[in-house]
């Protein structure tokens, strides 16, 4: 299985998330996993190169933030949607809930997205994350990871959840799956920075989503 992660530099980097230090990690799991793994620090360039690979990881921020943000070019939204018609797996990390917001059919494939003025998070800390269910994969256990709790999503379609914490006492999604059209779609809000992946049951839980979306 072949995958390839998008990481987030230029118009798709912030101040934030430093993604040149969760992307090797994510890089790490998938290897472990069996995957052999690309990494394209271009993220409209990614997705013109999507041909031959089975999973589509994207680990970068809002495009719409930067000054230097110019429209996604045509070849790029073209790939991603031809690569979601042929049905490549697609994970996405944190921050992807709001990013590529030049695909079309990017928030539609995700199932849920940030809203500016709406969404939120705590600040971030320890947060326990229970898990409901992993679809096709052995069950995990709960666990605790130092990470942001992203709140107040919008959900776009039916989604099932698969891991969730809480937020002034109500329960949100963590992770999720679902399909869209002929792809398969996990989302992991998680994953704020390299301190997330030094949970050992977080790194659990992607893998299992990795293996989800390409139906390993």
């Amino acid at each position: 299985m072949k995958a390839l992660i998008a990481s987030g530099t230029g118009h798709y980097a912030d101040p934030w998330h430093p993604f040149p230090e969760t992307t090797p990690e994510l890089r790490a799991i998938l290897t472990d996993a069996g995957f052999m793994v690309d990494v394209d620090d271009d993220v409209d360039h990614a997705m013109t190169r999507l041909d031959g690979f089975d999973l589509l990881v994207v680990n970068a921020g809002d495009p719409w933030r930067g000054e230097d943000t110019v429209p996604a070019p045509a070849a790029a939204v073209d790939g991603f949607t031809r690569a979601l018609d042929r049905g490549i797996g697609v994970l996405a990390l944190h921050c992807t809930v709001a990013t590529m917001r030049d695909y079309p059919d990017w928030a539609a494939a995700l199932g849920g997205m940030w809203v500016p003025q709406l969404s939120w998070h705590p600040p971030v800390g320890d947060v326990e994350v229970r898990v409901l269910s992993v679809p096709g994969g052995d069950a995990l256990p709960d666990f605790t990871v130092f990470d942001e709790r992203y709140s107040r999503l919008q959900a776009i379609g039916r989604r099932e959840v698969v891991a969730e914490f809480t937020v002034d006492g109500e329960p949100m999604p963590a992770a999720w799956v679902r399909t869209y059209g002929a792809s398969r779609i996990a989302v992991d809000v998680l994953g704020h920075d390299a301190r997330s992946y030094a949970s050992a049951g977080h790194r659990a839980l992607v893998e299992h989503l990795a293996r989800w979306a390409t139906d390993a």
